[in-house]
C-alpha cells in the first residue's frame, strides 16, 4: 500500500524518461505528450539548453537564502519587467505562491495608503487559482474549499457575463482588486473576451482598484504571445502572477508589480526559502530566452492554428462527441457531449495524453516546440479516439 497522502487519482502509465513532445514508460512504450506538466514544460521534456543550464549551475552553487544577494534573481527580473508592464519580481516556487504574493500585494498597497477597509478580492467563477488557502478562497469553485472550515472574508465570485454586478462591486469602498486568468484554463479553457479586458482595466483605474491577471497557465508564450493579455492594448494589469512555463519543469513562480502597486511592499512583509534559488533562476533564465525569441512565439502561433483548423475538421465530422474548441494559442479546450474523463483514458489506450478540465472539456497543453508532424499525430489519435466514442456510444 502506498505511502504517499491519497490525493491523487493517477493514472496508469509509470513514465521513466523524456524527450521533447515525448513520454516513455517502464516498458519503453512511447506516448505524445499534450499535456506537458499541465502547461509547465514549456519546451519539451529535457530540453538540452535547460539541462546545461541546471548542471552548469549545480556544479557551483545550489542555495543561499534571500538574505544574500541572488544575481540570477536580478538577471531574470529584469528581462521579465522589460517585457512586461511590471517594474518588479518576485521569485516564488510555483504558481499557487506567487498568486499568493499578489494577494498581498494588493491588500498590502490600499492599507499603508490608509485604507485597510479595501480587502475585498473579486474573482470569477470557473476561475482556479491554485491550492494554498488563499488560492482556493480566490477561486471560482466551491469544492475547493469543502472541508476546511469556513471561506475566508475578503473574497467574492463573480459570474464572468454579469457585468453590472462586476461594475457595482469594483466600485464598492472595500474593494482592494480584481483577480482574472486571461484565459482560464481549469475552468473550461474559456479566453476572456479583450472587451472585458479592458472594462475591468477602466473600472479598476475609475475606482483606484488593482488588477491582478493570473497567467500562471496562459503566459509564457503558451497563446502565442508572451503573456495572454499582450494580444491586446490597454488590459495590462498591475500584478500578474507566473510560473509552470517559467522554469521549463523546474520549479519557479513569480509575481510581478509595478512600483506603485507594489509600494506597500517592504522588507519583513513577504519571504521565502527557496524562492529565487540559484538553480531555478539559472534554468529561467534559459527558459525566457528560448521561449521569448520571436521565432519561438511565431512558431507556437503557426502550429497552434494548424492544430485548431484539425480540431475544426474533427468537430465537422464528430458532432456527436465534440461540440466546441475553445481557448487561445496551444491552450486548446475540446468541449465534449461524451464523459471527458471516458475520452481522456481512451486517448490513453492510443498513447495520446491529454488534459482534463471543467465544462466537460479535455484540454491540449502541448510543448510549444510541438512539430507539425507531432501535431498531425495528435490530430489522428484524435480522431481514432472520436472514432472509438462512437462505439461507446452506440453500445
Amino acid at each position: 500500500m502506498s505511502k504517499l497522502l491519497n490525493v491523487f487519482n493517477r493514472a496508469a502509465p509509470v513514465f521513466v524518461r523524456g524527450e521533447g513532445s515525448w513520454l516513455y514508460d517502464d516498458r519503453d512504450n512511447a506516448w505524445l505528450d499534450c499535456v506537458a506538466g499541465i502547461a509547465t514544460n514549456g519546451l519539451g521534456h529535457c530540453n538540452p539548453i535547460l539541462v546545461a543550464a541546471l548542471k552548469d549551475q549545480a556544479d557551483r552553487l545550489w542555495h543561499i537564502s534571500n538574505m544574500f544577494e541572488i544575481p540570477g534573481q536580478e538577471a531574470l527580473a529584469d528581462r521579465l519587467t522589460a517585457a512586461t508592464f511590471a517594474d518588479v519580481a518576485f521569485f516564488a516556487n510555483s504558481g499557487s505562491e506567487a498568486i499568493e504574493c499578489a494577494l498581498k500585494v494588493a491588500r498590502r498597497y490600499h492599507a499603508t495608503r490608509g485604507n485597510p477597509e479595501r480587502d475585498m478580492i473579486i474573482g470569477f467563477k470557473g476561475s482556479f487559482h491554485g491550492r494554498t488557502y488563499g488560492a482556493i478562497n480566490a477561486s471560482g469553485n466551491p469544492a475547493y474549499l469543502d472541508g476546511f472550515g469556513p471561506a475566508l472574508p475578503g473574497y467574492l465570485q463573480l459570474a464572468i457575463d454579469d457585468w453590472a454586478a462586476i461594475a457595482d462591486a469594483i466600485a464598492a469602498p472595500t474593494t482592494a482588486a480584481v483577480i482574472i486568468e486571461p484565459v482560464q484554463g481549469e475552468g473550461g479553457a474559456i479566453a476572456i473576451a479583450e472587451a472585458l479586458l479592458r472594462d475591468l482595466r477602466r473600472a479598476c483605474d475609475a475606482s483606484g482598484v488593482l488588477l491582478i491577471h493570473d497567467e500562471v497557465q496562459s503566459g509564457m508564450g503558451r497563446t502565442g504571445r508572451l503573456f495572454a493579455h499582450q494580444w491586446y492594448d490597454d488590459v495590462a494589469p498591475d500584478i500578474m502572477a507566473v510560473a509552470k512555463a517559467l522554469g521549463g519543469g523546474f520549479p519557479v513562480g513569480a509575481c510581478l508589480a509595478t512600483n506603485r502597486a507594489a509600494s506597500g511592499m517592504v522588507p519583513g512583509t513577504h519571504g521565502s526559502t527557496f524562492g529565487g534559488n540559484p538553480l531555478a533562476m539559472a534554468v529561467g533564465i534559459a527558459a525566457f530566452d528560448a521561449i521569448a525569441a520571436p521565432e519561438m512565439l511565431a512558431h507556437v502561433r503557426e502550429i497552434s492554428a494548424h492544430l485548431r483548423d484539425g480540431l475544426a475538421a474533427l468537430k465537422a465530422r464528430y458532432p456527436e462527441t465534440i461540440v466546441d474548441i475553445r481557448g487561445k494559442g496551444l491552450l486548446i479546450g475540446v468541449k465534449l457531449v461524451v464523459n471527458n474523463r471516458d475520452f481522456m483514458a481512451a486517448a490513453r489506450d492510443r498513447n495520446l495524453l491529454v488534459a482534463g478540465c471543467g465544462d466537460n472539456c479535455i484540454r491540449l497543453l502541448p510543448p510549444l516546440t510541438l512539430s507539425h508532424v507531432e501535431a498531425d499525430i495528435a490530430l489522428e489519435r484524435i480522431d481514432e479516439t472520436c472514432n472509438a466514442m462512437l462505439g461507446v456510444m452506440a453500445a
